[in-house]
């Protein structure tokens, strides 16, 4: 045990949502080296209304895991004392989902955790609790301490990083330049590296129609895109571009390039959600730790149910153990 890396860290995600069924299910046989940052009362009602023979055991540290079958171990990092409402919007899940997952960054900084996966928050939830941060990514940058941050989706068939992400269309435009593309870029041949791509192929979407069409439709490629993409083969890195974005994650598919370098949120989003959800993977790119998560939201709709899929979590955690081991290869 002594020579095994940390456990990783699961954010139970909001309280209110599917969150706590999909990890009760991820974590049903037990034996995983991972630990839930959340609620023990949230997780033994859980496992109650799923009818799971597992045992939910309250630990106060990482390294005081067992990893036991059928047993699922939580470091209380919330207030929570009694579940609350399933279903809809709850100050007092937004705050616990918070407090979860500042308390498993902290962990990762001081290598207590080799890294973390989150489950899904709802944002509203969080602004209902006082707290303005449009999403984890937001949060994990800021309390993670660096500026530069990506976001990679990633499924069997595609991996796309955006330049900019929760923000309106009109300030994506505006934040999207050369430093901005420059990053994205260095960061989608990074986590293509990690992924097991030796020198990743690194497709750069443009920002309008047909890429431009050479100027006519904008002039965001000729005079920002292009140079970036130049500037980072100067690098060594294998960029090319600036390719129409209706194409180019198709091109990707059958496996022209590795990473798509998207422009916007829904430009990069779309194409890897269509293929499901079940299957995609969010990885945060740019943290000086490990971080993965399910590609799905809190779904209030059918939480408590007992109905959720937790196909993308797993596969989140499968991710995580992935770009962990190659981290500790290369260290």
């Amino acid at each position: 045990m002594k020579n095994m890396s940390p456990p990783l860290a699961l954010t139970m995600g909001d309280a209110s949502g599917i969150g706590p069924e999909i990890v009760a299910k991820v974590l049903a046989k037990g034996g995983e080296r991972v630990v839930v940052f959340g609620s023990h009362v949230v997780m033994q009602d859980i496992v109650r209304r799923l009818g799971l023979n597992i045992e939910v055991q309250r630990i106060d540290a990482p390294d005081a895991g067992r990893f036991q079958p059928r047993t699922i171990e939580v470091i209380d990092t919330t207030r929570i004392v009694e579940p609350p409402p399933i279903g809809q919007i709850s100050a007092i899940s937004g705050q616990a989902a918070f407090d979860a997952i500042v308390a498993a960054i902290a962990a990762a900084k001081d290598a207590d955790v080799s890294g973390i996966v989150t489950a899904p928050i709802n944002k509203e939830a969080m602004a209902s609790a006082g707290i303005r941060y449009p999403g984890h990514t937001e949060i994990l940058a800021d309390y993670g301490g660096v500026k530069r941050v990506a976001m990679m989706l990633a499924n069997d068939d595609i991996r796309t990083v955006l330049v900019t992400i929760h923000t309106s269309l009109r300030k994506a435009i505006e934040q999207g330049d050369f430093d901005a593309q420059m990053s994205a870029i260095r960061l989608a041949h990074e986590g293509g590296k990690a992924l097991g791509f030796p020198t990743p192929r690194v497709a750069v979407a443009g920002l309008n129609p047909h890429a431009g069409e050479g100027g006519l439709f904008g002039d965001e490629e000729t005079r920002i895109i292009r140079p970036a993409i130049d500037a980072a083969r100067a690098e060594g890195i294998d960029a090319t571009g600036p390719y129409p974005g209706d194409t180019v994650f198709m091109q990707a598919r059958q496996g022209r390039f590795d990473v798509v370098v998207a422009q916007y949120h829904d430009q990069g989003l779309i194409p890897v959600k269509y293929l499901g959800l079940e299957k995609g993977v969010n990885i945060t790119l740019g943290l000086p730790f490990v971080r993965t998560s399910p590609d799905h939201g809190t779904a209030f709709d059918i939480a408590g149910r007992g109905i959720a899929d937790h196909a993308s979590l797993e596969t989140a955690l499968v991710y995580a153990k992935r770009l962990v081991a190659a981290q500790t290869k290369t260290n």
